[in-house]
């Protein structure tokens, strides 16, 4: 049976690098983005990078603020790749440059429903999945860097988005790792401080992946550049 692979996250440089190196493992992966709903203004930043459909990838629809979205994505990479084997779960959010007083309610909306709770659904449904299978792994790398592409300065609003859903992820992947003791599945976390190091960091964390060693589970791994051919 050929090895199941869900990506789901941001749409981002790490997004591309995880899918490129799924590709090397297997002939295809489900794959799930998390849309880019958050409006810009002229000017206001820089759009994430964007990510391609790569050969082998199958897209999955996934809307992060609904919990019934979360579910119907976890059945439907289950029954494209007849099982789950690794979930690896990227956040990596867009930086959006905006004055807290110039956020519309609507605006307030997306950033939570998409960017935090949408996390908490997804998750959620696939600690279950695992819990029924039985066995697998669950992989959440987030950077412990934000990079907005430009300094703040006492004139230029900061990044609302980025820090604030980094936190937030890392906080509850934290809490994530720290209940993983007597699970039939794995929980490993990732993370790095490399910017612009997408490629080789997800070569690395695969690797880890690939080991399907006991003692990674239940805890962090930093990565840096020394690390990757250890």
């Amino acid at each position: 049976m050929t090895r199941g692979i869900l990506i789901a996250g941001n749409e981002s440089s790490l997004f591309s690098a995880a899918a490129a190196e799924a590709l090397k493992r297997v002939e295809a992966f489900a794959s799930a983005l998390i849309p880019n709903r958050f409006p810009l203004p002229e000017g206001g930043g820089a759009l994430p990078v964007r990510t391609e459909n790569a050969g082998g990838a199958i897209p999955l629809s996934w809307n992060p603020a609904s919990s019934i979205s979360a579910r119907t994505l976890v059945l439907a990479a289950e029954n494209r790749l007849e099982r789950i084997n690794n979930a690896i779960i990227v956040c990596s959010p867009p930086a959006v440059f905006r004055a807290a007083e110039a956020l519309t309610p609507e605006e307030i909306e997306i950033l939570v429903s998409d960017h935090i709770k949408g996390w908490f659904f997804l998750i959620r449904e696939l600690i279950l999945y695992f819990r029924r299978s039985g066995t697998g792994s669950l992989s959440l790398v987030v950077p412990e860097i934000v990079s907005g592409g430009r300094e703040t300065s006492v004139n230029v609003p900061a990044d609302l988005l980025g820090p604030s859903a980094l936190a937030s992820f890392r906080a509850f992947a934290q809490g994530i790792l720290a209940s993983q003791a007597g699970e039939p599945f794995q929980t490993i976390g990732f993370t790095t401080t490399e910017a612009g190091d997408e490629g080789n960091f997800a070569a690395w964390f695969f690797k880890i992946i690939d080991e399907e060693a006991g003692r990674n589970s239940g805890r962090w791994h930093k990565y840096s550049k020394l690390k990757l051919f250890r």
